[in-house]
């Protein structure tokens, strides 16, 4: 009985190295659908992703509890890795401060407790966990996207990604549609 225990306890303490040593990405998370017969418990989980409107956009890391998150709510959103060039355009145009101002280039230089000069090192340091949002004071954790040019895909905003809509996870092919919504 006690052998069977042990088994099972280092089973699982296999799993969570195999999840740990797994490799680090940043997901950009965008909502797609509104608020309207949303159940409460994903709801909340929406409001823990910080995505309260559609066409809003967060970027988390692929630690097991965002994408359990991310899982629960995969019927309403859309996410994939973002990649540096991307997160610079998101920073640049998209970025606000507190009091509803723009992220500058002269803001990260001139404020003393960022490491980097500029917008550009700052997503790439930000895309390669160097660095983290919470780094550069007042900066908002969301940004407000318009909806994409063209439209979403032909399936529409109900159906997934595989099967030619817009929900669910797209991998690469989430720069795309950010590059069209910024």
């Amino acid at each position: 009985m006690a052998d069977k225990e042990i088994k099972t306890k280092t089973r699982k303490k296999e799993k969570k190295k195999e999840i740990k040593e797994q490799e680090k990405k940043r997901l950009a998370v965008i909502r797609v659908r509104g608020k309207v017969h949303l159940r409460g418990d994903i709801s909340d989980t929406m409001k823990l992703l910080n995505l309260t409107r559609v066409n809003h956009c967060v970027v988390v890391d692929n630690r097991v509890q965002y994408l359990g998150m991310i899982n629960k709510a995969k019927d309403y959103i859309t996410w994939g890795e973002i990649d540096a060039k991307i997160m610079n355009k998101l920073l640049s145009k998209r970025g606000m401060l507190t009091g509803n101002k723009k992220l500058t280039d002269d803001y990260i230089s001139k404020n003393e407790n960022i490491t980097y000069n500029s917008i550009e090192e700052l997503s790439t340091g930000i895309v390669d966990f160097n660095a983290e949002f919470k780094d550069v004071p007042d900066l908002k954790p969301v940004f407000r996207l318009r909806p994409p040019k063209k439209g979403y895909d032909r399936g529409g905003i109900k159906h997934p990604y595989s099967l030619g809509g817009a929900l669910g996870y797209r991998g690469e092919k989430i720069n795309e549609l950010l590059e069209r919504m910024i």
